[in-house]
């Protein structure tokens, strides 16, 4: 019995608030075998399940994919490897970025209104800034790009000044000493979330010199994800965008 005939059923006394109950719990997820898909979390949470590639094979992404097509019609999945896209059914019409290491599927909406702007550091930041920058798209924000900024040559940045301020949210990409968030929260008006790298040098320690310099940054509106973590800030800047635009 689908949700709809549930619910209609209980509203015509057909079914029993147990039995509604029971009927609610079963269709709360998708059982593929080697994953249990949360095909409802769009409904409670504005943003759809992410499959999260890494560490799982071709063939079990391949399958979470499918179950997700058939059940969300739109996909997204992260840290994916070319393996990992050539395992998906290519008839499914999946998309794979070799830079963010992001296969997707299905078109996005477009949230009316604000935008995202994706501020990175140096090019070795590229990676984690583009899988900022296609989360966020994927889930319907329009994004801008501004990548090379870094406080080295600092005169990058104040070059695209008036584009920081006309956002609705900044992400800001960082590796090395991670000061960029700093200068740009000292510099513009837009919340900014701050994403450490590990891109540096032995000091560095693998992106924690990053993180705790922008934990501890004295620029106020400045919240910090963890290293490397650019899906986490590109879904909080969607998300930001999306009630800073009124589209919610």
């Amino acid at each position: 019995m689908s949700l709809d005939d549930m619910l209609d059923g209980f509203k015509a006394g057909r079914v029993t608030r147990e039995e509604l109950k029971k009927g609610l719990l079963r269709q709360s997820f998708i059982d593929a075998g080697c994953a249990k898909i949360d095909h409802l979390r769009a409904c409670r949470t504005g943003g759809p399940e992410v499959v999260y590639c890494e560490g799982k094979t071709p063939e079990q992404v391949a399958a979470i994919f499918a179950e997700c097509a058939g059940h969300m019609g739109r996909v997204l999945g992260t840290r994916a490897s070319r393996p990992h896209f050539e395992a998906i059914d290519q008839g499914l019409g999946a998309a794979f970025d070799e830079v963010s290491g992001l296969i997707t599927l299905g078109r996005s909406p477009q949230v009316s209104g604000g935008k995202v702007v994706v501020v990175s550091g140096g090019t070795s930041d590229l990676p984690v800034a583009e899988e900022a920058a296609g989360t966020a798209e994927f889930l319907g924000s329009a994004v801008e790009r501004h990548f090379d900024c870094g406080v080295a040559g600092i005169h990058r940045l104040f070059a695209v000044l008036n584009d920081l301020n006309g956002a609705s949210v900044i992400i800001a990409v960082a590796g090395m000493e991670g000061a960029l968030p700093s200068v740009v929260g000292g510099l513009s008006a837009p919340p900014v979330i701050a994403v450490p790298t590990s891109v540096g040098y032995g000091a560095s320690f693998q992106g924690l010199a990053a993180l705790l310099t922008m934990m501890n940054s004295c620029a106020p509106g400045i919240g910090v994800v963890n290293i490397d973590n650019g899906f986490g800030a590109g879904f909080l800047a969607h998300k930001i965008n999306v009630l800073a635009s009124g589209a919610a």
